[in-house]
């Protein structure tokens, strides 16, 4: 029976490769989306955390996402946070999204104060020497950029002045006051970063800050609860993203599979009642045809997630400031996602083919 199945298969060897291809751009369509996804979201993470911050202040009702934020605070605030205890230090800041080009958080800092959360580590060059330097990490420069090196950024050429390793902030880092110059927000901060004397005393400083007048209407969160806050199921949109994208994998691999299975059983009816004719029982005609499917959905599987790590692979040689995450749990998912897609769009091929009475069959030209 083994021998039949494969024999099938091979008999229509386009309508095979079309089937695993189907399977395999299915596998690929959810690896991909749910990769860039869980990466950008990872990567945002990580590198907010290398701060060295452990309390964020920002702006009545602002957005937790970095770079959405309004440009609102005084920066004179950062002075009166400073002041309180417990506070070891303070660093105001401006996260700026850009779409120049590619969509970007860039960061305008005082390079004293941010350093003071926790040191950069430069791999080569040092600190800004003047207005129009840039701080770049190992992943933006990849080989490529060196100190001394012309960028633009916001349509305005910087030089790099330092590369450091990666996970502090931003990719780009431009000084403060030349940030607030470019967008027009003079003495005005998106957030600032707060790091307590020691981490256990981020809740008591928090306080300190709401009672702190002024900061009434400010919003406050610990480094700690904005990374609980940057999961799928607390932001907005991003689980309701994955499944519409899921389910669009799985129409397409459930319609060309169920097209596959059916002119399968229409082109092999008198074959089906031959094998009735022979004592095949119902069970044994639908096992037949599931068994084709998982042959088809199992190569569809293994070669849709080869396809995944090519794809991750040129999107990082074109875009290599781009996080594309791959974890086991997803894709086991998506092979099981792919994989009883197959095999439900072969059930009623395989029901149809079971119901077929074997002298109509076999009398079938």
């Amino acid at each position: 029976m083994n021998k039949l199945i494969f024999a099938n298969l091979l008999h229509r060897p386009v309508r095979s490769i079309i089937s695993v291809l189907a399977v395999a751009i299915e596998v690929v369509m959810i690896l991909s989306i749910v990769g860039i996804f869980m990466g950008m979201l990872n990567d945002q993470k990580q590198r907010t955390n290398g701060i060295g911050a452990d309390i964020m202040v920002l702006p009545s009702n602002a957005s937790i996402f970095n770079g959405v934020g309004a440009v609102s605070l005084p920066i004179v605030d950062a002075k009166a946070i400073l002041g309180l205890p417990h506070v070891a230090a303070v660093s105001p800041a401006i996260q700026h999204l850009s779409t120049n080009g590619n969509v970007e958080v860039l960061y305008g800092i005082d390079y004293t104060s941010f350093n003071a959360l926790k040191p950069f580590s430069f791999t080569e060059g040092g600190p800004f020497k003047g207005p129009d330097d840039v701080i770049v990490d190992t992943v933006f420069a990849n080989e490529k950029s060196h100190v001394g090196d012309t960028i633009q950024i916001l349509n305005e050429p910087f030089r790099i002045s330092g590369i450091v390793e990666p996970g502090k902030g931003g990719r780009k880092l431009i000084p403060l006051d030349t940030m607030q110059q470019l967008i027009g927000t003079p003495n005005k901060v998106s957030l600032i970063f707060v790091k307590c004397d020691s981490p256990a005393n981020a809740d008591l400083v928090l306080n300190e800050i709401r009672t702190t007048e002024g900061f009434e209407q400010n919003t406050l969160m610990t480094i700690d609860s904005w990374l609980n806050e940057m999961t799928p199921s607390k932001i907005p949109g991003f689980n309701l993203a994955l499944e519409v994208v899921t389910s669009i994998a799985v129409i397409v691999g459930f319609l060309v599979i169920f097209q596959t299975m059916y002119t399968a059983v229409l082109e092999r009816t008198r074959e089906i009642g031959i094998l009735k004719s022979l004592g095949a029982s119902k069970t044994t005609i639908v096992s037949v045809l599931l068994r084709e499917c998982s042959v088809l959905a199992v190569a569809g599987v293994i070669l849709g997630i080869i396809f995944t790590y090519i794809v991750r692979s040129l999107l990082l040689h074109v875009f290599p400031t781009q996080h594309f995450e791959i974890t086991a749990g997803w894709l086991l998912r998506g092979a099981l996602i792919a994989f009883a897609g197959a095999l439900v769009g072969a059930m009623y091929p395989a029901w149809i083919a079971a119901r077929k009475d074997p002298i109509d069959a076999l009398a079938y030209e």
